[in-house]
């Protein structure tokens, strides 16, 4: 299984400690809670495509490059837009569940998420009756952590509920689009 490097930051640490994590959440919900409007935000990010189906992606800060693999028509130079949207989704409970755990006083040793999502692929050619969506997507958690299930079920309850990418993927939502001729 490939692993991903991590950077090195805070002075040589790896990672941020449980209790700095804690007491930054604990920051942040103390500053939310004092002023509503300040976690209101817009995410805007741009994808642009060229030549080819290789995509470069970017929000001004991070850049990443996505593209279908050859059997697609693609060149592979990346991974396809379904693997960012199941890590998206994966990586957003994996980290939204140790963080609540933290701030709820559990430990979690290690919190491991995967997607798995069920496609009818020839819906991407407008072939069957399916849309392209996903029909059916299961996640699995796996925890190592020494607390028991009654313990833990409320944190992962509590995680899943306000998690952004979990709730974009369960819940319906409004979604516009502007086609510009440019």
């Amino acid at each position: 299984m490939p692993v991903s490097p991590r950077t090195e930051f805070n002075n040589g640490e790896a990672a941020m400690t449980d209790a700095k994590i804690k007491a930054t959440q604990e920051a942040n919900k103390v500053a939310l809670t004092a002023n509503p409007a300040g976690g209101i935000a817009t995410a805007v990010l741009e994808a642009t495509i060229g030549e080819g189906l290789a995509c470069d992606v970017s929000d001004g800060t991070n850049a990443t490059l996505i593209d279908m693999p050859e059997t697609f028509g693609g060149t592979g130079q990346g991974p396809t837009p379904g693997f960012h949207a199941r890590a998206a989704v994966a990586a957003c409970v994996a980290i939204g569940i140790k963080a609540t755990a933290i701030r709820e006083g559990l430990r979690f040793d290690e919190v491991k998420v995967r997607v798995e999502m069920d496609f009818d692929d020839g819906a991407l050619y407008g072939l069957g009756e399916n849309t392209a969506a996903p029909f059916f997507t299961r996640l699995v958690v796996d925890l190592k952590t020494k607390h028991s299930e009654v313990e833990v079920a409320p944190v992962i309850d509590l995680a899943l509920e306000t998690d952004p990418f979990f709730l974009a993927l369960r819940d319906p939502q409004q979604v516009e689009t502007d086609i510009r001729i440019i």
